[in-house]
């Protein structure tokens, strides 16, 4: 079972360690003060590792979360006489308000600028509770009452409390990493476009990221204060707090599970050394400094994924085999959405687009018809604008003119997920899988919908891990469930692809060039596949350069040159239209050219 497995039960076993060793060793308030700091900084990383590890928008300015989150309890105790541990939560809801007006605004940018954003807003906030003194005291800070209970307990109940709120952190963590949000924050990671294109509403998924990752801090802050006693903005806002996080996060490895709090633990016991025999701040900071160059140099992964690489170089698994047998033997099925009312129009229609890059028209007042249930190709040479009629149709690049409509509504103006949703899917003419993802999380992560029931479904067990393995085992590749994706060859990623797409249940399916890279063998099954989701009600459309094999799968077939279609129709007459021979097919495949002369121009 997933919850026995080893991390976990080394996981367990430390917690017990360090839940008993207070009992066993109740008189040495020094180590409890050093451990206790241990589980805050884990705290603080371990949910900086949902924005910045998951997602991958690295944040220095998440120890902002912790000054609010203390300045919440301890302005609540000051006004009202409660104890700050009784109103820490309302830290934690503090921080997540804050979380979700600063993200709806900083996420919209990412890199360099996200990172220097995030450093202002902690600045800020220090200024704030500077300038406010008539609510925080200004410089002058807020001073508490010490703790309640008799002094002979020392910090044993801060101790408990710091340690039950890092189970919570990790246990909310780990939650994540197994849903479907969990994965779709890692498909941002990765490719952020791609994500949007498997309909992750990326904007909701950041946001919801960015307040998850504050709320555990937040609360932290408010015992925290209550452990200090006293609070002012330079100590609450402190810089070097957001980068004693991030280092704990590199140095255990961002984006696992344990790595942020073995790195934190580690980064507690190096700071505390330096503190106490190093003498001033300014050795502490160099070694802090020096401990991140080393990282960067070294291990750059961080510890946990540095020693998970070099277990699955010493017990590597093959790639190579593909169930053939198993997937020809695979019946296919597809959850049916809302039907189709009798006399519909069609699928898609595209009317006038057009797309300029600079000077250069690579689509030029396109227009292109895709009936319900039909398999329809698109085809014309290197260059004519069919892969950017793809990215316009799915939202991935926006039009400069024309309409898109999509089962009669229009979408050119609706962002990439809106248009997944609605049931339009695609594949890539390079393949882009979330190459640091296993197999079955890329083809678990796509979401058909946006409600958060879906979005918050187990991901790595239950109904949707089923149906992903289904799909898996339709291509073939049920075997490399547990694989890292970019382990597998081009035409296995190719195959994991085409599952991934299937996974959300679309009405159509854009294939660009569906056969590129994949093993001769296997073709045919992906012909089969397709020919099975035409007959349950999927349509496609297909961008594909093996002629023999668009001629016996498609019909119509639209033939695109210079950014516009030149002919349209069904096989027989495309193969005899003048146009498209001068323009694309040659001579070798007028009616009546022998096979041999097809066979040749279609690999020249």
């Amino acid at each position: 079972m997933r919850f026995l497995s080893r991390p976990h039960l080394i996981a367990g076993v430390v917690f017990l360690a360090l839940a008993l060793y207070p009992l066993i060793n109740p008189w040495q308030p020094y180590p409890q003060a050093v451990l206790l700091m241990m589980f805050l900084l884990a705290i603080q990383a371990s949910s900086w590792n949902i924005i910045s590890g998951y997602a991958g928008y690295v944040s220095l300015g998440h120890s902002m979360f912790l000054g609010l989150g203390s300045y919440t309890a301890a302005i609540i105790a000051l006004h009202t006489g409660l104890n700050p541990l009784w109103v820490a939560p309302i830290g934690g809801v503090t921080a997540v308000v804050v979380a979700v007006l600063a993200g709806s605004v900083v996420l919209r940018t990412r890199g360099h600028a996200f990172v220097i954003i995030t450093i202002a807003l902690l600045l800020s906030a220090q200024i704030l509770a500077i300038n406010l003194s008539g609510l925080t005291n200004g410089s002058d800070g807020i001073t508490l009452e010490l703790p309640f209970w008799n002094a002979d307990f020392q910090n044993i109940p801060f101790y408990y409390a710091f340690l039950f709120l890092l189970a919570l952190t990790v246990l909310f963590s780990g939650w994540i990493a197994r849903t479907k949000f969990g994965t779709g924050l890692i498909a941002i990671r990765e490719d952020e476009g791609k994500a949007a294109a498997i309909g992750v509403n990326t904007t909701i998924f950041k946001i919801l990221a960015y307040a998850c990752s504050s709320f555990f801090i937040g609360v932290a802050g408010g015992v925290y204060a209550y452990y200090q006693t006293f609070l002012n903005p330079v100590g609450a806002f402190a810089i070097l707090g957001s980068v004693l996080i991030v280092l704990s996060a590199l140095v255990g490895g961002r984006g696992t599970l344990y790595g942020p709090v073995l790195g934190a633990f580690i980064i507690s016991l190096v700071n505390e050394g330096a503190t106490v025999y190093g003498g001033n701040t300014q050795t502490r900071v160099l070694i802090l400094g020096l401990i991140l160059v080393a990282v960067v140099l070294f291990l750059p992964a961080g510890l946990l994924p540095t020693f998970q690489g070099w277990w699955r170089k010493r017990h590597p698994v093959s790639t190579e085999y593909t169930d053939q047998a198993g997937a020809l033997a695979h019946t296919i099925t597809v959850r049916e959405r809302v039907p189709s009312p009798s006399g519909a129009g069609p699928l898609l229609e595209v009317r006038g687009v057009t797309k300029r890059f600079g000077g250069l028209t690579a689509v030029d007042g396109a227009d292109l018809t895709v009936e319900r249930g039909s398999i329809t190709a698109l085809i014309g040479p290197n260059g004519s604008g069919k892969t950017t009629l793809f990215n316009l149709i799915t939202g991935n690049m926006q039009a400069d003119a024309g309409t898109i409509a999509f089962a009669g509504k229009p979408i050119e103006k609706l962002p990439p997920w809106s248009r997944g949703h609605l049931g339009l899917g695609r594949t890539f003419q390079v393949t882009r899988l979330f190459k640091d993802m296993t197999v079955l999380q890329n083809v678990v992560a796509p979401l058909p919908d946006g409600k958060l029931r879906t979005m918050f479904a187990d991901a790595v067990s239950g109904a949707e891990a089923s149906r992903a393995r289904d799909l898996l085992d339709v291509v073939g590749l049920g075997a490399f469930a547990a694989q890292k994706a970019g382990a597998l060859s081009y035409g296995q990623q190719k195959l994991v692809e085409l599952a991934q797409v299937l996974m959300l249940e679309p009405q159509l399916i854009l294939l660009d060039e569906p056969a590129g890279g994949v093993n001769p063998s296997l073709v045919g099954r992906i012909t089969s596949v397709i020919r099975e989701l035409n007959r349950a009600g999927v349509t496609f459309l297909v961008v594909e350069h093996n002629i023999p094999l668009v001629l016996e799968l498609c019909d119509p077939i639209y033939v695109f040159a210079r950014g516009t279609c030149i002919a349209s129709g069904p096989p027989s007459r495309i193969r005899s239209d003048q146009v498209v021979l001068d323009a694309y097919l040659g001579d070798d495949w007028r009616p009546g050219a022998t096979a041999v002369e097809r066979s040749l121009d279609a690999h020249a």
